[in-house]
Parts: C-alpha cells; sequence; structure tokens
C-alpha cells in the first residue's frame, strides 16, 4: 500500500510539473516553435511580394454565373510624410520576361452558384490550380448538389439575383457583391479599393496576393463591416465571444488551455449580428481579422490559391440550419452517453475501476460512463490499445460487469506512437507514417497518416477489438499536431492536411465505433469543419480557476455557433486538484451541458471531497438524471435543425439586442436559461430575454431585463421560459435503469394556462410535440404522443415528486 501511494505521489508531482512547463510554452505565441499557428496576415503587408487587386467585371453570363474578374498589380512602397513613414500600394507594371507571356492585369475566373434560397456559393480562382479536389470531406456530402436558382435581372452597371429571403448585387465598374436581405437592407458588401479612398489609413481590399518567395497565391476576402455590428463563431475560440476587434487564426492547436487565443477546434465558420453567416471551405491557414486593423472591414485571408465561400442569409436559426445542410448535422449519440462520465487522469487497474464504481453506487451518484485516461497500458501513455496484463486480471469481464451496474468504459488512446511503443516498426515498415521530405519522420514520434486508406484499416482494427470487447467510446485525444511540413498520402502537405487531421482523426474513430456498435460516439478534443458529424468534443485542458471555467463556457458558446449541437468539458477544470468551492460552482455548470464529465488531476470523485461537497454534487447530478426527457428530447431536436444545446441567448431571441451582448449565460436547450457562478457568492447579475421567466429552484418569477438572483440549493442561477413543460422522469442510477413508460410533466404555464415542449421516447424516430392546458384548477394533456406507452403525470414544480 504504501509503495502505491509513493507512487502515485510521484506520479501526480510529475503531472504537475510537466503541465506546468508546457503552459509556459504553449500559451505564449511568436517564439517560432513547431506547430505555432500560422498567421498569414504577414504575407498582405510584404513589400517583397506582389498584390492584385480586383477591379472590374471583365465578362459575365448571368444564366450560368460564370465570368472573369479584372485585376490590378500594386506592390507596397513608402512615404513618408512629417517623420512618419507609411507603407501603401502602388500600382506597378509586370517584372516577368518575356513581358508578353504574362498578363500584367490578368482576367481570371469568377463564380457565383446558388446553393438554395438562403445560400450563395463565391468561387474565385487566382491562377492556373493543378492540383484541386473533388470531393471535400468538410462537405456532408462530399461535394455540393445541383442548386436551385435564384431570378436574376439586368441592371445598368451588373446584375440583380433575388430570392424569397435575400438579393445578390454584382456591379461591372467596380466590381462589387452586395448581399441584401429580404428587405432591402445591406447585409455586407465586398470591399474594392476605391472604398478606402475616404479614409488615409491603408486599407488592403479584396484581392490576392503572390509571394515572391515562392510564386505562391493567398486570398484576402474583403468585406465591409457596418457600425454595431458583432461577428460570432470561429470554433472553440476562449477570447471575447464578439470577434469584432479581433484577429484570429484558424489553425488546429494543442491550446494547452482555455484562457489564450489558440484552439483545439477551429472551425472555419462565422455569423453576424447583420443576418449572415460565411463559411470559408478551406483546410489551408486562415487568419481572419475582425475590424482589428481596420474597424471598417474584416479581411478573411485564406492560404488557398483558389476562393471558396458559402455566404448565408437569415436569422440565426437560418444559417445553421443551412450551413448544417452543407457540411452535416450532427446525428444522435446514444442515451448513455447524456449520463454522468466519472474520469481522473487516471484510474491505473482493474482494481481501481471497479472500486470507483462501487463507490458510484454506494454514495448514490448516478453515473453511466467510467472513463480509463492514460493509464491501462503497461507503461503510462504509451498507447498499444492493450490492456495492462499485471494490473487488468480480466478486462472483458470487468467491462461486463460495470455494464451490469449500468457503466460503459471509455479508454483514452491517441494517433502518437514513440520509438519504444512496440507498435512503431510496425508503422514504419508498412509506411503508415506521415513523412517529411526526405522520407522519414517529421518528428521523432510516428504520426498516423490518416489520409492512406492502408494506416486508417490498420487502426480501425485496433480500435475494433477493442469495441468488439465491450468497450462503450473511444476517447479521441490529441490530433492537433499533424505535420505542418509532412507529405501526406493524399498527395498534399500539411498546408492542407494539417486542419484537416482532426476531421479524418474524428470521422476514423466514429466510423468503427458506428460499424461495430451502431451508435455514433467518440470523445473527442480537435476538430475542423464537418467534425460535428462525428459527436462528441469537449473543451480541453482548462485550469482550476473562476476565469478559465468563464473562458471553457465562451468556448462552447463560440463552438456552438458553428453546428456543434454537443459538447462538454473537465468538470472542476483540469490541471490541479480542484479548489472544492470552484467544484461545487462547476458541478451545475457541468450538469447544464449536452455531456458531463468529470475529469482532471485527482481526485475528481465527489466523496474525495467534504460530506456537503458529496450532498450537493448529488443533488446537481439527481437533478440531471430527472430532467433526461428533456435532454434527451432537446437533443434530438438540435440534431434536426443544427442547433447546438448550449446556446447563445441570441439564437433564440435574435430581435431582442441584449441577447447579442451575453457570454456569461446561455440556454441549455430552448427552454432552460442557465447562469453558472464564476465566483464565489449566492448573487449574481443575470439578463433575460424579453418574457416572463420562473427560478427552477426557488419558483420566484421575472420579467425580462436584468435582475440580481440569488442561487438555490445547487449553486447555479437557472430560470424556465413562460410558457414551457420540462419533462421528468423517476430518479435511476444510470440511464440503462431509468423507466420511460411513466414521464412527469412539469408545467410553468404562460397567462392563459398552456404550456408546450418536446418529448422523445428511446426508440422513436423524432421528436413530439407536447402540450397541456390548465382548465380550473388541473392541467390536461392535449394530446397523447406516445399512443398509450406512457403514463402522464402533470404538476407544478412545487408539486413534483423528488424520487
Amino acid at each position: 500500500m504504501k509503495r502505491n501511494n509513493y507512487r502515485f505521489f510521484v506520479y501526480c508531482f510529475m503531472v504537475a510539473i510537466t503541465l506546468a512547463c508546457i503552459k509556459l510554452q504553449g500559451q505564449i505565441q511568436g517564439f517560432g516553435l513547431q506547430n505555432e499557428p500560422p498567421d498569414i496576415s504577414a504575407d498582405f503587408t510584404d513589400f517583397q511580394n506582389t498584390y492584385y487587386l480586383a477591379d472590374t467585371l471583365a465578362c459575365f453570363d448571368p444564366a450560368s454565373g460564370q465570368g472573369k474578374i479584372s485585376y490590378r498589380r500594386f506592390e507596397y512602397a513608402t512615404r513618408m510624410a512629417f517623420n512618419n513613414m507609411l507603407g501603401v500600394l502602388v500600382p506597378v507594371r509586370a517584372n516577368e520576361f518575356p513581358a508578353n507571356e504574362y498578363a500584367a492585369s490578368p482576367q481570371l475566373p469568377f463564380a457565383l452558384e446558388f446553393i438554395s434560397p438562403k445560400t450563395v456559393r463565391i468561387r474565385i480562382k487566382t491562377g492556373f490550380g493543378a492540383n484541386s479536389p473533388t470531393g471535400s470531406l468538410m462537405l456532408v456530402n462530399g461535394t455540393v448538389g445541383e442548386g436551385i436558382p435564384w431570378k436574376y435581372v439586368k441592371t445598368d452597371n451588373g446584375y440583380t439575383y433575388t430570392s424569397d429571403f435575400g438579393s445578390v448585387v454584382i456591379t461591372e465598374t467596380p466590381w462589387r457583391i452586395e448581399f441584401r436581405d429580404r428587405k432591402g437592407k445591406l447585409l455586407t458588401q465586398t470591399n474594392h479599393f476605391r472604398d478606402n479612398s475616404w479614409t488615409l489609413t491603408p486599407v488592403l481590399p479584396f484581392s490576392f496576393v503572390r509571394r515572391s518567395s515562392d510564386y505562391s497565391r493567398s486570398v484576402a476576402a474583403v468585406f465591409n463591416l457596418s457600425p454595431d455590428e458583432k461577428i460570432f463563431g470561429c470554433g472553440e475560440s476562449f477570447t471575447s465571444f464578439n470577434k469584432r476587434g479581433q484577429k484570429v487564426v484558424l489553425w488546429a492547436d494543442d491550446a494547452n488551455g482555455v484562457q489564450n487565443e489558440t484552439m483545439y477546434k477551429p472551425i472555419p465558420f462565422f455569423m453576424s449580428s447583420r443576418g449572415y453567416g460565411i463559411f470559408m471551405h478551406t483546410s489551408s491557414p486562415v487568419t481572419c481579422d475582425f475590424g482589428k486593423y481596420y474597424s471598417g472591414v474584416t479581411s478573411l485571408m485564406i492560404g488557398d490559391e483558389e476562393l471558396d465561400l458559402f455566404i448565408f442569409f437569415g436569422e440565426p436559426k437560418e444559417i445553421l440550419d443551412e450551413y448544417t445542410n452543407l457540411t452535416g448535422k450532427a446525428p444522435m449519440p446514444p442515451l448513455w452517453s447524456f449520463g454522468f462520465w466519472m474520469s481522473r487522469i487516471t484510474y491505473f487497474s482493474e482494481k481501481e475501476g471497479r472500486a470507483v464504481a462501487d463507490n458510484l453506487r454506494v454514495n448514490r451518484i448516478p453515473a453511466d460512463v467510467l472513463h480509463f485516461d492514460t493509464g491501462w497500458f503497461e507503461t503510462d501513455w504509451r498507447c498499444d490499445y492493450t490492456f495492462s496484463e499485471s494490473r487488468f486480471e480480466n478486462p472483458a469481464e470487468m467491462i461486463s460487469d460495470l455494464k451490469e451496474q449500468g457503466i460503459q468504459v471509455c479508454l483514452w488512446q491517441l494517433p502518437y506512437f514513440v520509438p519504444n511503443n512496440s507498435l512503431f516498426s510496425e508503422i514504419i515498415d508498412k509506411q503508415l507514417y506521415v513523412k517529411n521530405a526526405k522520407g522519414g519522420l517529421p518528428f521523432e514520434d510516428a504520426v498516423l497518416d490518416l489520409s492512406n486508406p492502408a494506416a486508417v484499416e490498420w487502426y480501425q482494427k485496433k480500435i475494433a477489438g477493442l469495441l468488439e470487447m465491450g468497450v462503450g467510446a473511444i476517447k479521441v485525444d490529441f490530433g492537433e499536431a499533424a505535420p505542418a511540413n509532412g507529405i501526406y498520402a493524399s498527395g498534399r502537405t500539411g498546408f492542407y492536411e494539417h486542419n484537416l487531421y482532426p476531421l479524418r482523426y474524428n470521422k476514423t474513430v466514429s466510423d468503427i465505433t458506428h460499424q461495430v456498435k451502431g451508435e455514433r460516439i467518440i470523445w473527442a478534443r480537435s476538430a475542423w469543419a464537418g467534425s460535428q458529424r462525428y459527436p462528441l468534443h469537449w473543451g480541453g485542458d482548462a485550469a482550476n480557476t473562476n476565469t478559465a471555467m468563464a473562458a471553457t463556457l465562451r468556448g462552447g458558446l463560440s463552438l456552438g455557433i458553428c453546428g456543434f449541437s454537443f459538447w462538454s468539458h473537465d468538470v472542476g477544470g483540469f490541471v490541479r486538484k480542484t479548489p472544492e468551492a470552484l467544484y461545487r460552482r462547476w458541478t451545475p455548470f457541468g450538469m447544464l451541458t449536452s455531456h458531463v464529465r468529470s475529469h482532471g488531476a485527482p481526485p475528481k470523485e465527489p466523496w474525495e471531497y467534504s460530506k456537503d461537497f458529496l450532498n450537493t454534487f448529488r443533488e446537481a447530478d439527481n437533478m440531471r438524471y430527472m430532467l433526461m426527457p428533456y435532454i434527451y428530447a432537446q437533443a434530438k431536436d438540435c440534431t434536426e435543425k443544427g442547433l447546438p444545446m448550449v446556446r447563445a441567448l441570441f439564437i433564440e431571441f435574435p430581435d431582442d439586442p441584449g441577447s447579442w451582448l451575453i457570454d456569461n449565460e446561455y440556454l441549455f436547450g430552448s427552454d432552460i436559461l442557465v447562469a453558472p457562478l464564476f465566483e464565489e457568492t449566492t448573487f449574481r447579475d443575470v439578463y433575460l430575454p424579453p418574457g416572463e421567466w420562473t427560478d427552477y429552484q426557488t419558483g420566484k418569477q421575472y420579467s425580462g431585463g436584468w435582475h440580481s438572483i440569488e442561487a438555490g440549493r445547487i449553486p447555479v442561477v437557472m430560470l424556465i421560459r413562460e410558457g414551457t413543460v420540462i419533462a421528468h422522469i423517476k430518479l435511476a442510477q444510470s440511464t440503462q435503469f431509468m423507466d420511460w413508460s411513466e414521464i412527469n410533466l412539469v408545467a410553468f404555464p404562460d397567462v392563459s394556462g398552456r404550456a408546450k415542449g418536446l418529448i422523445y421516447l428511446p426508440g422513436s424516430e423524432t421528436t413530439k410535440q407536447i402540450s397541456v392546458q390548465k382548465t380550473k384548477e388541473k392541467f390536461k394533456l392535449d394530446s397523447d404522443p406516445s399512443d398509450g406507452k406512457v403514463r402522464w403525470s402533470i404538476f407544478l414544480k412545487e408539486d413534483l415528486p423528488l424520487h
């Protein structure tokens, strides 16, 4: 026992030191270190490069939407005024020889495609492209199907296309594209260099750059911003929720925390408060300047030599529906995944795992998953897909026994293989790794090349063996460090494959899980556009601090803006032992997220803290399990509409200006507003969107606007939207043991006595509306959506049975 305690102490000490060292290096940018996110904006201010500014529409066929743009050639020159040196763009002549072979002002292809009445595609070539892939992993069907034409008319200086949801106006001289809503309000427009004649600030307009170092090209898609316009999205970004005034680099990175500007899950998509969204269909490095350098423009600096943008019209829900129609909606994860996941870094043995499972049941902590992190191999962190024979007597039997307790097993792994790994030589011999320019390893580790079908097959066989043993889910950790200078089996370099790697990784594990188990469930950290099709993802290695808790929510809100229905985070933070007071406040935030896992440096088990904490944790967990019918129905609704479970207020209330300002509250589904406590207090200021709201714990009622609200016994502020019915179920220690034949409906009626909500029963095909009406002193169900399979009971919150 003493030897094990000593080993555990040494392990914890080494983990803490390692994480501290990584943190020092991982959060500071500008060192020029391996895999540091490349900010390509410098290419657009380089005096050695040549710039081609979009000028006029050279020719255009309105029926096909095909044409050419004429570009003017510029370079930077200096201008000095009053001892202040400026870099300004000036027209230049061609510098190629023979001069007659190369155009100084090239005319290059441009196309408009109308994908749906709410979606427009812009494609622009900057020159000859010899390696354009025919399909895209980012798109749900690989390609875009035949679109729906918009009506067009010729104007004096161009063309106007219209649908029932907006219009696109093209002007010939100067070349410009305007996007307007159905009422004619200008949403945004491309920026031409003439637009910037009103300012003395040098502003790069819509253009592309040709680098002098290698003659490669990149595009700057520049759009005008409006006063008070707000920008949201770009993936799981932990900086300020509104990206207006920020520069965001989209490059998958092990962010080593949640309080810096890099991201585990960058997504090349954003939406504007003006009523439009933009998807940058690329996996190349991207730098988005949302009015940081010049407050009047958004500059989308895209590493690709071809521009491919999708522009969506509408309110936030419409934009998300259109975007996820294109890139895919999340499938429904299994019911058990919505239960509590118990974890730490790490459980080392079968004995330890069984003890934790028993303690969950002894302490009446409802749970559905036990996660073994890095320690289930013979050598900690050395992933060989084999249980340690010295510490796991019979893993298959353990997994089976835990299932009888209503607990699934999740296992950690990663796609990097150290030289001492027993699988390393096989990976090298079979050429399954990402290569460098010399054909060798870019790193000391072998990184699986998931663009290689042979590597995918090899890897999936390893994962399948675990799933066939009975493992419920695989933790898809890391994936952000695919070599940027690597040569991949796809024929492309890391310039394109680095950001695609998380998507390939998510897909590979999700596909084999679905093949073996019939379920779509992984637990992934990294992502790119399209990864929402492979749920679910969690928020990385948060510090154990108030500010990290707040940043975690901002990251979740931002990821939800990008079509990710399901998301989780390490309750209490990851890095060190969680302070009890913080853990107490973070717990209900986790319980009111689509999926919930306690994970990080030990201890994380609630019985390892005070009795009072254990009771508070249990109460929050009980609440989640009793709310399972609401959670399950809202989750299914999200999969049908591309909505996030952790939802920014403005998604439900787009016409309320105040809802666009809030980043420290959220809607859990459509009807529960959650305001976590980010400081050690029992009160907090809460903004409520228009309407009437009822405190779930105290029953107090509030109208829209700002209020100072005291948290209830569970340390969180939680309010229910007026006119809502919230479905509850009798408490069970696992979703496996829930009785769905009896559902309690808790009514929060409007002034007319009506309340409605959603219900989704296990095994059903889709959600169904459920509504109740108060007549005299009783509530009556309008109709039975279960066709007699469920016994419904209707209560007010204060009358709801606790068990």
